[in-house]
């Protein structure tokens, strides 16, 4: 497994010891989520640097409601804990990988 499964319980935890965190807020009656977790899983083996995390939104129904998920798969990705990206849909390996890219070369010490 190329990803944690995220919860409330150690999401602090999980957040803190990572530069980068990529978040998949899903749920298994989610078809597009079903499609995702392929592609979701390929780029998380491509950047083993980078922390991977799925979030049962039906399980974890507090951390749905602290990122605003409304829409499903939800990927939110933060670096240094800053949400540097927030977006509900699908993407394609190539826009995942890009986006982790934009992750790494971001400065969040403006955003702070």
């Amino acid at each position: 497994m190329s990803y944690v499964d995220l919860t409330a319980e150690n999401f602090d935890e999980v957040v803190a010891k990572n530069d980068i965190t990529v978040m998949d807020f899903w749920a298994e009656w989610c078809g597009p989520c079903k499609s995702f977790s392929p592609i979701f899983e390929q780029v998380a083996e491509a950047n083993p640097d980078v922390t991977f995390a799925k979030i049962d939104i039906d399980g974890q129904q507090e951390l749905a409601q602290a990122f605003a998920v409304r829409s499903i798969p939800q990927i939110v990705v933060m670096k240094h804990d800053v949400v540097v990206y927030s977006e509900s849909g699908t993407l394609p390996v190539s826009s995942l990988q890009d986006l982790i890219d934009q992750a790494r070369a971001v400065d969040v010490s403006d955003i702070k």
